[in-house]
């Protein structure tokens, strides 16, 4: 009897299932989005009930779609949008208040105030993340210090927190597992990235209880087990999404790339089994770590976050309605050469990587009575591709070594205009694998190494195949000309120091 691995992607708006073949192609998918709730201007808030909910829907969804049985999975990867922080009754498992989500402002003045007693220096030496309020603990923060009762109920042992993955993970196991993997945990800055466990200053500095805590276990591994339709499943792969994303796309070597084009985007620069300290205020990060039966290693990346990605196209399509479907943007964008003059920069929540200006707000400029809709697409496929030029030449400067190919991945990866835009704005070949639901594959992928599934990660390199690969155009002159426009409109977006 064949079986499948089967992948939980648990991301920003919706959740899905995907079982995989040991081909590494797709069997079946289900997918549900959910609410997202907006209370007040740089608010981002998700009901964990609603999450698991979705998720748990989804594996129903996907082995009926797929005409199998629980039985026919051989182990569960978990893959999750990362930063998310839920906190919950210990014994009961209800959160005590909405998720706060990677996207929420809501503590960029608590960020500022540690950055101008001067701990950031520290802050990113230990954890390889800058002072932000992307990051979990700066909310975890917030949740104790708002929900009444919380911190004592804390300190008491009462509750416990976790990122989506854990979150998941207690739900699955019918709330017998409270467990995190490096990549993730590497995420709240409270991890020390070299030690790979929680840090007592930090949790100091944040005044986080370290009871509250999950156990930080490899990425692959056999860790719990999931209790579906009355069967036990080994839960044996976890990594964030981008990481995720990056096992997927096979970029297992010291120097090789990904971009991840989804709500917002991600690129990471595998840089092997050293932390490598960014000087260009990008993030060091644990990419996986392997574990059980299978040699201990763990690996590292650089990475850049781009906070408004796809989600400006919604923003046009819901906001604006320039267009009714997000699909329209490439027909929409391809019908004009260029945009006109017109820049776009989508910093609804701040920027990212590598400016952080928490406080900087989306701009357009340029315009004049001949700009139309379509030059409003183009510019918004710019800036999508330019944000991510900023990472690319950030990891570049950081690593001492020019990118020779990216591999892509994520949504917004079909659309075939905005990738020969990226490749034409980078200057190196920009590769689209057959199967580019990556983030899920890595997930799957991290599972089957624990348990033999596949033998190894050479094995898994042979199934990654390139699905269309888009060769740069343009030329040194233009490409610069693009770029010394896009930091121009970027810096009156920032406004004045």
């Amino acid at each position: 009897m064949t079986r499948f691995i089967l992948a939980l992607d648990q991301g920003t708006t919706s959740s899905r299932s995907i079982l995989f073949t040991p081909e590494g192609r797709v069997l079946a998918q289900a997918q549900k989005e959910f609410t997202q709730h907006f209370p007040h201007s740089g608010w981002v808030e998700h009901d964990a009930t609603e999450i698991w909910a979705t998720q748990r829907a989804t594996i129903t969804e996907v082995l009926a779609r797929a005409k199998i049985t629980a039985n026919e999975i051989a182990a569960i990867g978990i893959t999750n949008q990362r930063e998310t922080i839920v906190l919950w009754d210990r014994q009961t498992g209800e959160p005590l208040a909405p998720a706060i989500v990677w996207q929420d402002r809501r503590t960029a003045e608590f960020c500022a105030e540690l950055k101008a007693q001067g701990h950031e220096p520290f802050i990113q030496n230990t954890t390889g993340l800058l002072l932000d309020p992307y990051f979990s603990a700066s909310k975890l923060r917030y949740l104790l210090n708002t929900i009444p009762g919380a911190r004592s109920r804390a300190e008491q042992g009462e509750l416990a927190c976790g990122t989506i993955d854990t979150w998941l993970m207690y739900h699955l196991s019918e709330g017998r597992a409270h467990l995190t993997d490096p990549s993730n945990a590497s995420r709240t800055q409270l991890m020390n990235l070299r030690t790979r466990q929680w840090d007592t200053q930090l949790l100091s500095l944040f005044d986080i209880p370290q009871a509250i805590l999950p156990r930080i276990v490899p990425s692959a591994g056999l860790h719990a087990s999931a209790i579906i339709d009355g069967i036990e499943l080994p839960i044996t792969g976890i990594a964030g999404d981008q990481q995720a994303a990056l096992f997927g796309q096979a970029c297992f070597k010291p120097g090789m790339a990904k971009n991840t084009y989804g709500t917002g985007c991600f690129m990471l620069l595998n840089t092997g089994e050293q932390a490598h300290a960014s000087q260009h205020r990008l993030l060091s990060t644990s990419a996986w770590s392997l574990g059980g039966k299978l040699p201990a290693t763990s690996h590292y990346a650089l990475e850049g976050s781009v906070f408004i990605g796809g989600a400006a196209v919604q923003w046009l399509r819901d906001g604006l309605e320039l267009i009714r479907h997000a699909s329209e943007i490439e027909a929409l964008a391809a019908s004009v050469p260029d945009s006109g003059g017109v820049s776009f920069v989508p910093a609804f929540t701040g920027l990212g990587a590598p400016y952080w200006e928490p406080h900087a707000r989306g701009m357009i400029q340029g315009l004049t009575r001949g700009t139309t809709r379509a030059h409003l697409a183009r510019a918004t496929l710019d800036a999508i591709v330019l944000q991510c030029a900023d990472l690319a030449h950030a990891m570049e400067r950081d690593s001492g070594n020019s990118l020779r190919e990216l591999r892509v991945d994520g949504g917004a990866s079909t659309n075939n205009l905005l990738m020969q835009m990226q490749a034409d704005i980078l200057g190196v070949p920009v590769v689209r694998p057959e199967v580019t639901e990556t983030t899920a594959l890595g997930a799957a992928f991290l599972a089957g190494l624990a348990i033999g599934y596949w033998p190894d990660q050479a094995s898994i390199e042979a199934l990654w195949r390139a699905e269309r690969t888009f060769e740069p155009t343009s030329t040194p002159t233009q490409r610069a000309s693009q770029m010394d426009q896009w930091r121009e409109a970027v810096k009156r977006a920032i406004g004045p120091a």
